[in-house]
């Protein structure tokens, strides 16, 4: 098989591609945080033809797989086999950039105080200040950065801390934003693991930005959802498929705890996930910085296993 064969090859750099491409819909720019501390051993140039995927393996039972070869994997980019890869790591521990969205709506108000504690658990056990890196964003009617890229973890808490409740949704917003203001800006000359952990019930009736607007913008900051949702209700509804549609397009996940009280097992579960991953860097065949839209297949050849990655990537324009 051609595009297995071409997951065999030589190691060299690394990088992620973004584009900037706006919505015309979508909210306006805002100030953006910094993007931190340099560290030496992780400064790799890049280049726009190089392509740095993250993903997990898992089996049917949601198991991770964490030691497959690159051999175990093909891959397709835009319909074609890469031209080369670069470099295949088992674990991949790069460093992190999360942004913490949570939903301070008015129909999250009952379980806010929770949800705040769950998360700042999270970066406590998550976050190593050495590597890693967060910012925190509220949103309701609009959002509410409040707290930029730091890796101090008292200014992540007193962010966290500092939310609260208000009115409407503006979901689509945030994340639109998030991916702007923070995660296309942060660190791009240095492979890093960007990720948005959003708590919320996924329901929006304030955003300017549309639903596909959110992802789009995500794709372009290479950047993975993990959604915990806050509708723990026995019944379902359009909310949870809004997280869902994100978290699959992006190469991330969205978990459905059964009780508030369960929100910390999802986090858990999002931690076992960072500790799993795999990360793949290769040369896309072909490659046109025309800024279009790269769709990525990147299976396991023992099918009995599930790789989680995002959808695709937009070229840069060149």
């Amino acid at each position: 098989m051609c595009c297995a064969a071409a997951l065999a090859a030589q190691t060299a750099a690394s990088t992620d591609p973004a584009g900037t491409k706006k919505p015309t819909s979508a909210p306006q720019p805002s100030a953006s945080g910094s993007g931190g501390t340099d560290n030496g051993q992780f400064t790799i140039q890049k280049n726009v033809n190089e392509v740095y995927l993250v993903f997990a393996v898992t089996d049917k039972h949601g198991q991770f797989i964490r030691n497959l070869q690159q051999s175990d994997f093909a891959l397709l980019d835009d319909h074609r086999a890469p031209a080369q890869i670069y470099s295949f790591t088992q674990q991949t521990n790069l460093p992190l950039r999360v942004g913490i969205l949570i939903d301070t709506s008015s129909s999250v108000r009952r379980r806010f105080e929770y949800e705040q504690e769950a998360a700042t658990s999270f970066l406590l056990q998550v976050l190593r200040p050495q590597t890693d890196e967060a910012f925190v964003e509220g949103f309701d009617v609009a959002p509410d950065f409040r707290q930029g890229w730091t890796n101090n973890l008292d200014a992540l808490e007193a962010g966290i801390d500092s939310l609260q409740p208000g009115g409407g949704t503006a979901l689509y917003d945030a994340v639109y934003s998030a991916c702007r203001d923070k995660l296309l800006t942060s660190r791009g000359q240095e492979p890093v693991r960007k990720m948005i952990v959003l708590i919320s019930d996924g329901d929006d009736d304030q955003s300017h930005a549309y639903l596909d607007d959110a992802i789009k913008e995500c794709q372009r900051a290479d950047t993975n959802i993990y959604a915990i949702s806050t509708n723990v209700s026995p019944s379902r509804d359009s909310g949870d498929e809004v997280l869902r549609k994100m978290a699959i397009a992006t190469g991330g996940k969205a978990y459905f705890p059964n009780a508030i009280e369960d929100m910390p097992v999802s986090f858990q579960a999002i931690q076992d996930e960072l500790r799993s991953q795999y990360a793949l860097v290769y040369k896309p065949a072909d490659f046109k910085a025309d800024g279009s839209f790269r769709p990525i297949y990147l299976f396991c050849l023992d099918r009995r296993y599930k790789v989680r990655v995002r959808a695709g990537y937009f070229a840069p324009k060149g």
